[in-house]
């Protein structure tokens, strides 16, 4: 208990309060001519000028309700509680003063912990000195204080509600942003190791073969293209491009398991790169196949870039009832500084991707040589 009591004196103020809208200089302008109304209206009234003042001197306290909501609850309830002392127990007895419940609204609703506590305090004490100096019956007391408690419970409960939302939505934007961070890692990074090692093998054979660094410059002009085409659709989804005013945004297709002849296509040379689907593949999720594909596409990346002497890569979906299987692996030599000892965000992506989906992904060295890469992912993932 003395542990929610600390929580909820050290709740900061929610973000975002508005200063002022167009509904507090209505209200204002509503208010004002309606306490001069009532002054004039009724002679019964036994502190009539001086409460009619106190009236329009008290509505722009709705200014500043939300940015200083405290002040304004102690500003008013405390004019309210002592006037009649001072006067005459009736003296604020204005049907136009029906607007201060909003004060407590705003302090519950805008104000940090503590404000809240001390202003439901002198909201508390108000109540007292009045059904103290006879100003409230208890029937009275009672429908004050059911009113001031509804509306504070409304004033929480919608700061709950807002609160509520605001960490969906970062929680919304953390997940998107690790989905847009796992698909600019499987897909530029992807090309850009290429170019890499298409660069290293052309230096390194441009002196004694000029034409295999010819070879090198066109594979990487092919994979720049490829880079930058995978860009260009990125941004256009994140940017909302449309061709027309009614048109929905251009979405490139993601690629699927059929797609994994791509690897092999953009292998030229070595390591060469072995695709083998088994089973119906056509049949799958399309979340399901592009996950294949990515998981795939990394595991190749990360092959080239660390199998020492690798001269093969061998890729293998087996499609069954109930699972989708990958297998990636290579016949370059083992090292310790292989993927896996020092997990980078090619490998975390990996394994949050098959998360995603209620599947596993494991990399780690072959029992000889290479490295090996599975994941197992169910038909019917969380995600898919």
């Amino acid at each position: 208990m003395p542990g929610l009591l600390r929580s909820v004196w050290d709740e900061p103020r929610p973000p975002g309060a508005p200063r002022r809208v167009w509904r507090d200089w209505l209200l204002v302008a509503v208010l004002v001519p309606a306490a001069l109304l009532e002054g004039l209206l009724r002679p019964d009234l036994p502190w009539r000028a001086g409460a009619v003042i106190v009236a329009v001197g008290l509505v722009p306290t709705l200014l500043w309700r939300r940015t200083r909501p405290l002040l304004m609850v102690a500003i008013t309830f405390g004019v309210c509680g002592l006037l009649p002392l001072l006067t005459h127990p009736d003296a604020l007895d204005l049907n136009v003063l029906a607007y201060v419940p909003l004060l407590a609204y705003a302090l519950f609703r805008w104000g940090s912990g503590r404000e809240a506590a001390l202003g439901a305090a002198l909201i508390v004490g108000k109540l007292g000195l009045a059904a103290a100096i006879g100003q409230l019956g208890p029937a009275d007391v009672f429908a004050g204080s059911t009113v001031l408690v509804a509306v504070m419970a409304l004033g929480a409960a919608l700061r709950y509600r807002a609160g509520a939302r605001q960490r969906e939505l970062d929680r919304v934007t953390l997940l998107e942003r690790e989905r847009l961070a796992r698909e600019l890692h499987d897909t530029v990074a992807h090309h850009v190791s290429a170019m890499a090692v298409r660069a290293q093998a052309g230096l390194a054979l441009a002196a004694t073969r000029p034409e295999a660094a010819t070879d090198a410059l066109r594979v990487i002009e092919a994979e720049a293209s490829r880079a930058l085409a995978e860009m260009r659709s990125i941004v256009r989804v994140l940017r909302e491009e449309k061709l027309r005013e009614d048109d929905p945004p251009a979405l490139a297709p993601t690629p699927q398991v059929a797609d994994l002849d791509r690897l092999a296509d953009e292998s030229r040379g070595e390591p060469a790169v072995d695709v083998e689907v088994v089973g119906d593949a056509a049949a799958l999720a399309p979340s399901l196949g592009s996950a294949i594909y990515r998981l795939a596409q990394e595991s190749v990346t990360n092959a080239r870039r660390h199998a020492r002497h690798a001269t093969r890569i061998q890729v293998r979906v087996v499609v069954d009832e109930s699972t989708v299987r990958l297998r990636v692996t290579d016949d370059g030599e083992t090292a310790t500084g292989r993927p896996g000892h020092s997990p980078g965000y090619g490998l975390v992506g990996m394994t949050e991707r098959a998360g995603l989906l209620g599947g596993t992904c494991e990399a780690g060295p072959g029992p000889q040589q290479g490295w090996i890469v599975t994941a197992v992912l169910p038909r019917t993932g969380a995600a898919a």
